[in-house]
């Protein structure tokens, strides 16, 4: 069996753990953590996240105009919308998300939705269009 590795000090551009990494509230309403992003880590053309969603709540209707996005879900269940469809997500699934198709995630669990979204190209705030209003 493999030792865990403990985060320590040493750590470079290369490699990163979550828990050096401090969840923010993100504009579509999911708590989210960057992983992996060229504007601080030795990555070029992707980024890594993951993001949360609380029991009951959902992100905001949106689409990416430029990036290709994909899902994967490590815990809990939830609501996929994606264009017309309406897809049950469980973990292990994982989700495309094409440039410009209107997308949105409802956390169905007791749990929060815990997710990986990786974003190509990189994520762009600049490349987010709400489709809903903004009821916060």
């Amino acid at each position: 069996m493999a030792k865990r590795r403990r985060p320590g000090p040493d750590r470079s551009s290369y490699l990163n753990h979550r828990s050096r990494v401090e969840p923010i509230r993100a504009p579509d309403g999911s708590s989210v953590r960057e992983l992996l992003h060229p504007s601080r880590h030795a990555i070029e053309r992707l980024s890594v996240a993951e993001a949360s969603i609380d029991p009951g709540e959902s992100t905001r209707l949106h689409r990416h105009p430029v990036a290709e996005e994909v899902y994967q879900i490590l815990d809990g269940a939830g609501l996929m919308e994606l264009g017309d469809e309406r897809l049950a997500v469980v973990p292990g699934d994982i989700i495309r998300i094409a440039p410009g198709q209107p997308h949105r995630i409802e956390a169905r669990s007791e749990v929060p939705l815990r997710l990986l979204c990786i974003c190509q190209p990189a994520y762009r705030d600049e490349d987010t269009e709400f489709l809903d209003p903004d009821i916060s």
